[in-house]
């Protein structure tokens, strides 16, 4: 391990309580305030072994991949993250989003993660084989020999688009002497020069500015997508389309698609068509892993499976597009649990704190005072003077303080509330930097969503580490939340049916304007009862959506609710209406373009 894992190991508390952990066996671990968890799960990593951090919450498990990074910035950990559609959506996954799922599952194929973050409805996913994987990543070196020709082929197979410039994940371009390419799970694009048809040099570039970054001596490529779309899979495909569906299949148009080497929106939730057998998250692990179920993940996972059943229910009559069961999609909560069992498990869910991570004392901001930060100048001037915390004894350890903004213009916000001149804390970059020196209170930039007091026996010191959510009684998320509804029409978005009164206008995705008429109970044979909207159109024509479609309908905002025109079903109007916007904003956008060109 570098100097910096072993320092940092040394000042991090002991938990080292795997070993008493067998298969099978599930460890309940005390509470953690704030975001000594994070501390925790990094002391746990390392020795070895893959530290698997299964979340109830995918933001959990996005806040502990950013908390780690920076709290031990040498250790390796890789996010899993959800495709962030909802069960069977008809549309696909972020191409980032692919990219950083793809890099994970190739990091942990090879070992080469400590830590592995997985939200729990994203375990239950059936995957690729790992099989896949190795199948479809190659590398480019240096002096090797390259056939363009046959390179193209190789990028197509495996999913990457040919374009003019590349800027984003699974993208490539060839033009002349010099290939571009963005492979999928890499931070940047490379440039590769080919001197006759030998790899010369492969830098790196900036895809906004076009401009080389470094030299690197490989490139490792890993496939565009999670499935297959070379001919073998596609033939796979529409095999196992027709055993599993009944009725004509080119009535399909993910089946036609699929056929003809698209790959349509949604099409991730067909991935087991293409192979004969799937694999799950855990194929992934070696035998060696340890988990740690973090939150309530039985909870979570119950909850998901019974949203997606409900889902299914709503969609599976779609003769043109038909829906797997969800046993063939996902693990069932009771076999994700049965395949937990063959490792030793740590669950984070306690109520009492540990001893070693206290909360911290009041230091929210006074609003409305002429010094809102009193609270917090006044800890720092006693810390100054006693060398303690308040409250404490003169046997306890002195007590450092380390204010952590969201941001460098955040940080510089903190400092000018401070006034006191006498108080200005110096920036530190990193906390180990803060850890070896010797200031009393500092300040840096950091991710950690909430503040505790960090006490061990392998420190000289006990350090406060205190973020903007004690002062400002916010958590980053709702602040950028906050930031982000200031900029979104939120009247154009129905949160609850309790917004919607009986006549209001409102306007379906797919079908334009009409007016809701309230709820209603439809039977619908073995499945019983359903609860939907009732909209009503132009000509008295009816419309009911389920109540599960929720998000594809928005509040009308034109002039006047009273007069707005209802559409007609069917008749192509809302189509138009729709083409006529799209083209309105493709000229208001050409005449800005032009605007600023000439500025």
């Amino acid at each position: 391990s570098s100097p910096l894992r072993s320092q940092l190991s040394a000042l991090l508390p002991s938990l080292d309580v795997f070993s008493q952990a067998k298969p099978g066996q599930r460890l309940d671990l005390p509470a953690f305030a704030g975001s000594s968890d994070a501390l925790a799960i990094a002391r746990l990593a390392g020795g070895g072994r893959m530290l698997v951090v299964i979340t109830a919450n995918p933001l959990d498990a996005q806040r502990l991949s950013d908390e780690i990074a920076w709290l031990a910035p040498d250790l390796s950990a890789h996010l899993l993250p959800d495709w962030e559609t909802l069960p069977y959506d008809s549309f696909s996954p972020h191409q980032d989003l692919i990219s950083e799922r793809l890099s994970t599952l190739y990091a942990i194929t090879r070992g080469e993660a400590d830590i592995a973050l997985v939200p729990a409805s994203t375990a239950l996913y059936r995957l690729a084989p790992p099989s896949f994987l190795a199948a479809y990543t190659f590398f480019l070196k240096q002096g090797a020999k390259l056939d363009v020709d046959g390179l193209r082929m190789q990028m197509t197979v495996a999913g990457y688009a040919h374009v003019t410039q590349v800027m984003t994940p699974g993208e490539y371009s060839v033009r002349g002497g010099l290939v571009d390419l963005f492979p999928m799970g890499a931070a940047l694009p490379y440039r590769i020069d080919l001197f006759d048809n030998e790899v010369e040099s492969i830098k790196t570039f900036d895809p906004d500015t076009q401009r080389t970054v470094f030299p690197v001596k490989e490139v490792r490529l890993l496939p565009a997508r999670e499935f297959p779309m070379d001919e073998p899979g596609r033939t796979r495909f529409r095999g196992r389309f027709r055993e599993k569906f009944e009725g004509d299949p080119s009535r399909c148009m993910v089946y036609k698609d699929v056929s003809n080497g698209i790959a349509p929106a949604g099409i991730e939730y067909y991935l087991p068509l293409f192979f004969d057998e799937t694999a799950t998250f855990f194929d992934y692990l070696g035998e060696s892993a340890a988990l740690t179920l973090h939150g309530g993940v039985d909870e979570a996972l119950n909850r998901f499976w019974g949203e997606t059943r409900e889902r299914h229910k709503f969609l599976q009559h779609d003769p043109e597009r038909p829906v797997l069961p969800p046993e063939a999609i996902y693990l069932r909560p009771e076999e994700f649990f049965g395949r937990c069992n063959a490792y030793a498990q740590l669950s984070v869910r306690g109520s009492d704190p540990v001893e070693w991570a206290r909360p911290l004392p009041d230091l929210s901001v006074q609003r409305g005072g002429t010094d809102p930060l009193k609270r917090l100048e006044d800890h720092l001037v006693r810390l100054g003077q006693r060398g303690i915390s308040s409250g404490t004894t003169a046997a306890e350890k002195p007590t450092r303080v380390l204010l952590l903004a969201e941001s460098a213009g955040r940080r510089e916000s903190l400092l000018e509330l401070l006034r006191d001149p006498r108080l200005e804390p110096p920036a530190v970059d990193s906390l180990t930097a803060f850890l070896t020196g010797d200031h009393p209170y500092a300040i840096a930039t950091a991710p950690l969503a909430a503040g505790f007091f960090w006490t061990d026996a392998a420190l000289d010191f006990g350090v406060q580490l205190v973020t903007e959510t004690e002062l400002f009684d916010a958590t980053p998320t709702a602040r950028r939340r906050r930031r982000q509804e200031a900029t979104s029409d939120v009247d154009a978005l129905i949160k609850d049916l309790s917004e919607l009164k009986i006549g209001d206008p409102v306007v379906h995705a797919n079908h334009g304007i009409g007016r809701y008429q309230g709820l209603v109970n439809l039977e619908l044979g073995s499945d019983g009862s359903s609860e939907f909207l009732h909209l009503e159109y132009a000509d008295k024509a009816t419309l009911y959506v389920p109540v599960s479609q929720l998000q594809l309908i928005s509040r009308y905002t034109g002039v006047s609710a009273d007069e707005a025109p209802l559409h007609k079903l069917g008749s192509g109007q809302w189509e138009k209406a729709k083409r006529k916007a799209a083209e309105q904003v493709r000229d208001a956008a050409a005449e800005l373009l032009n605007i600023y060109a000439r500025r």
